[in-house]
């Protein structure tokens, strides 16, 4: 992953995402989602400019099926927003930037 974008998997989610004592915002995508693709600049972007304050990750649901089942995912790309453990909101498809940093302000201020 680039930048400040941490990689989840099955095994590390609990403990980066779920004991987080800073709000999370995941992105569960996979590699042949073609909006996907058109996504992770954004999210590349607000990992960047949210350093420290939050933390954006990216979870490729074809290598971590059984956490993207425990969330019912079901359509990518799927945003979800995660506080004091538990999830606060969504967003499925792509989004735009604006409309992200709407939501988080909605969800995490």
């Amino acid at each position: 992953m680039a930048g400040n974008v941490l990689e989840l998997n099955d095994n590390n989610f609990k403990e980066v995402v779920l004991k987080s004592d800073n709000p999370v915002i995941v992105d569960f995508w996979a590699t042949w989602c073609m909006p996907c693709k058109m996504l992770a600049p954004t999210v590349e972007e607000i990992a960047d400019e949210y350093r420290g304050k939050y933390k954006v990750a990216k979870l490729n649901i074809d290598d971590a099926m059984d956490t993207a089942t425990s969330f019912s995912v079901m359509n990518i790309p799927t945003l979800i927003f995660f506080n004091n453990g538990g999830e606060v909101a969504r967003m499925v498809g792509a989004a735009s930037k604006r409309d992200i940093l709407k939501k988080i302000e909605e969800v995490f201020i």
